[in-house]
């Protein structure tokens, strides 16, 4: 079924539009079509949070914050509610990073001990049960 026979679906003409393109292609590509179906006023500000919130976690977009941006612009009347929800997949983007890097340095730290451990001769197998590191892991140290 076209997007602009959709549109003419009112009240379920978001949802239609979500389910249509939620994995097909990119977000993006239908900002047109989601600004005027919702610019027709059949949904409350609670269901169109909601569905910012979906289109975000299963949709497929390149740049969510561009397209939430992109949305603002077409919506000025949604633009806080659309950059609230930017600014906590920034937060979020920013809490999983950080969770890299500590894993990524807890990584590095056990390595080092593990090459301490093995210059001073304990064996690999100890190494790898005090250290959580696999022998492929190991290798490159003692080789």
């Amino acid at each position: 079924m076209p997007d602009d026979e959709i549109v003419q679906h009112r009240r379920v003409a978001l949802l239609e539009l979500m389910q249509k393109h939620i994995r097909q292609r990119d977000l993006s590509d239908i900002t047109e079509s989601l600004a005027a179906v919702v610019m027709l006023g059949y949904t409350s500000p609670r269901q169109l949070r909601m569905l910012f919130h979906y289109m975000l976690q299963y949709g497929n977009t390149a740049e969510p914050g561009v397209f939430l941006r992109r949305l603002a612009r077409r919506l000025p009347q949604y633009e806080e509610t659309l950059m609230s929800i930017a600014q906590k997949l920034k937060q979020e983007g920013r809490q999983e990073g950080r969770l890299e890097g500590l894993q990524e340095g807890s990584r590095r730290e056990a390595l080092r001990i593990a090459g301490s451990m093995l210059q001073n001769g304990l064996d690999k197998e100890t190494v790898q049960k005090i250290t959580g590191l696999s022998a492929d892991e190991l290798k490159p140290l003692y080789c």
